[in-house]
């Protein structure tokens, strides 16, 4: 597993430094296939002191992409909360790996855009995109934790996107060209 760090308004210690690593290394114990892993350290302005250190996880493994944010008054404590929301979306990962049927197709990478309040583009992400239904499309998206999930429609031949609603429900966004 390769480990990326980044961060932001923090100063990256040797001791921070060994933590994360020691930390993270042992997601290789939960789930073995982990190609890449990036954790994002930062201290954000916010009103409350209590969510100003951010720690953020992302995980690639086969295709797929878990991420993982928390917030608290301590970077330490973000980290340690960060990587126990991972250890449960591994978990879940594992899990619907297990209940699929053999013939599974590969996911699609994607992450949420950065929103600003501005108005322009401030962020252009690009990601390949590989063929499946939309029930493995909203698997992705739970995943993930998104509210819309883009994907190729295997079914369609078409790029779609799917959402969850207000209701707890889903929809799915099939365009047409004129």
């Amino acid at each position: 597993m390769e480990l990326s760090m980044f961060t932001r308004k923090l100063e990256m210690t040797p001791r921070l430094n060994e933590y994360v690593e020691r930390k993270v290394g042992k997601l290789d114990r939960y789930l073995p296939s982990i190609d890449e892993a990036r954790i994002d350290l930062s201290v954000e302005d916010t009103r409350s002191n209590d969510d100003r250190q951010v720690a953020q996880l992302t995980v690639w493994t086969r295709g797929t992409i878990l991420r993982a944010e928390e917030r608290t008054g301590d970077i330490f404590a973000s980290i340690d909360a960060v990587m126990n929301k991972m250890y449960r979306q591994i978990a879940r990962y594992k899990g619907k790996q297990q209940d699929r049927w053999h013939g599974a197709a590969e996911e699609l990478p994607i992450e949420e855009p950065v929103s600003e309040p501005a108005g322009e583009i401030v962020r252009v992400k690009r990601f390949e995109v590989r063929p499946m239904s939309p029930e493995e499309a909203i698997e992705q998206m739970e995943l993930l934790g998104h509210h819309f999930y883009v994907f190729l429609n295997m079914e369609e031949g078409t790029i779609n996107t799917v959402y969850k609603r207000r209701d707890g429900n889903y929809g799915l966004l099939q365009p047409e060209l004129d």
